[in-house]
């Protein structure tokens, strides 16, 4: 690891190692101007993951856990044994435009009382992705999702309009999440209740607790393969989501917690 490092960028992997691949191509083929390190963890993953970033990519800290751990414990495990000041928490399922890293640190750093930041996400076609929202309610998760499905129909152009203007935001994607590291340590990191899913939402509510902000930009241009990990296990990435969306409401919402558990039951849904 370079202890110089200003950035340090966090990528977890479970069983992708062809996405894998390109993020990392991405990044080492036209590398961030800033100082940094990549530290990719692998939550015990069968595909060859490990051995092709051993192979390829030599330079990167590689932390292989013995077991899936989720997401949110794999980022903690990065980002304690990293030591930039900045954490760029990324998917593996993104590929990084040349100066896009670059373009983000930039804009937080230009906002001293923003404590995280997030890119305009893309799928490889250009069309966005609503990658940031209010904070999730009964009320707001019906409106982004009914936001998103219209989107998806090509019949509203709301979505691309919306992702052009920087603005302060409630969350954004963890899909590539930029944070200072005083801050993500000030709030005890990423919740570990959650294996997968909403983590970025509650990260972003929990510093937002500390009075600060969260900048959403479209300075910075990411393109993110959403869906794909999902549609490899969905039966097991649906389980993952209903109990963090469960873990969620007990948290933020506990008096709607019994009548989402109620709704998921009777839908056949309710996780174990």
């Amino acid at each position: 690891m370079t202890t110089a490092a200003t950035l340090s960028i966090v990528i977890v992997n479970y069983n992708a190692q062809e996405h894998l691949e390109n993020c990392l191509e991405s990044l080492t083929s036209s590398p961030p101007a800033v100082p940094h390190d990549i530290i990719v963890v692998d939550n015990a993953s069968t595909d060859g993951s490990v051995k092709a970033v051993r192979a390829c990519w030599p330079g990167i800290t590689l932390i292989e856990n013995a077991s899936n751990t989720g997401f949110a414990a794999g980022n903690n495990a990065g980002i304690r044994a990293s030591d930039g000041m900045l954490i760029l928490l990324l998917n593996n399922d993104t590929i990084v435009p040349a100066g896009a890293i670059d373009a983000l640190v930039g804009r937080l750093l230009a906002h001293p009382d923003a404590a995280v930041a997030g890119p305009r996400l893309v799928d490889e076609t250009g069309r966005a992705e609503l990658s940031f929202g209010p904070m999730i309610s009964p009320l707001n998760e019906l409106r982004q999702k009914l936001t998103m499905k219209l989107h998806d129909l090509g019949v509203s152009r709301w979505v691309e309009r919306a992702t052009r203007r920087e603005r302060y935001v409630d969350w954004i994607s963890g899909a590539c999440l930029l944070v200072r590291r005083a801050d993500a340590e000030q709030v005890g990191l990423l919740d570990e209740r959650y294996f997968l899913y909403t983590e970025d939402v509650d990260f972003c509510a929990a510093i937002r607790g500390l009075g600060r902000q969260v900048l959403f930009t479209p300075a910075a241009e990411v393109v993110h393969l959403r869906g794909r990990s999902r549609s490899a296990a969905p039966q097991a990435m649906n389980a993952a989501y209903r109990r963090s969306h469960v873990a969620f409401y007990d948290k933020h919402h506990p008096r709607w917690a019994p009548l989402l558990r109620l709704y998921l039951r009777m839908k056949g849904q309710l996780p174990r």
